[in-house]
């Protein structure tokens, strides 16, 4: 129930003014949900039993750990393709976009946002560079079992942003200051008014 609250809400914004296209989206999106679900318990359940082997060297651990992970990557990879290429039949970028965007909770857009507001001075070069990457965190993050796993791809690709954006000349620390003060000045002037 609780997924398909989930998923309501991501096809709702959508605007498909079909029920029954309405209606294959929404399963599209469950069966992916429920899919990656399968790949990820299996996984999990799979490297359990691998670290319940006594028998088994630290090494040969390590190795058969690896294969799982590196089996259930390749189904979610196989499985990632074929869910944009199923919503891809029915959907416009725009809207198979917001897909995305509804799958890791807007990330993509929040950050971009703050980058801009908080380096304005970025030119076009760097802020494609922000978005491009962002964009391929997305798609990992799309995938992931959980928020804080999605969460963590973001984080990730963020780290590679700033350390971009500090090879540019931009000392990330102070600019983030910088940023939290003037938020904070807009937020007491909202206050007065």
């Amino acid at each position: 129930k609780a997924l398909d609250l989930r998923v309501t809400k991501i096809v709702t914004p959508l605007g498909i003014a079909q029920k029954r296209k309405q209606a294959k989206v929404h399963h599209t999106i469950l069966a992916q949900y429920q899919a990656l679900n399968k790949i990820h318990t299996t996984r999990d359940q799979k490297i359990k039993e691998i670290k319940l082997l006594q028998s088994a060297s630290p090494d040969d651990l390590k190795t058969l750990v690896a294969e799982v992970e590196t089996n259930a990557a390749t189904e979610i990879t196989g499985l990632h393709a074929a869910f944009l290429h199923d919503l891809g039949r029915r959907l416009t970028v725009a809207q198979l976009d917001a897909v995305k965007d509804g799958m890791t909770y807007n990330v993509v857009n929040i950050t971009y946002k703050g980058y801009q507001e908080m380096l304005p001075t970025l030119n076009e070069a760097q802020k494609n560079k922000i978005w491009n990457w962002l964009v391929e965190a997305r798609e990992i993050a799309m995938d992931a079992e959980t928020s804080e796993k999605k969460h963590w791809w973001f984080g990730k690709y963020k780290g590679r942003i700033n350390n971009y954006l500090s090879a540019e000349g931009f000392d990330m620390k102070k600019e983030s200051e910088a940023w939290q003060k003037r938020i904070k000045l807009a937020s007491q002037k909202n206050a007065i008014n």
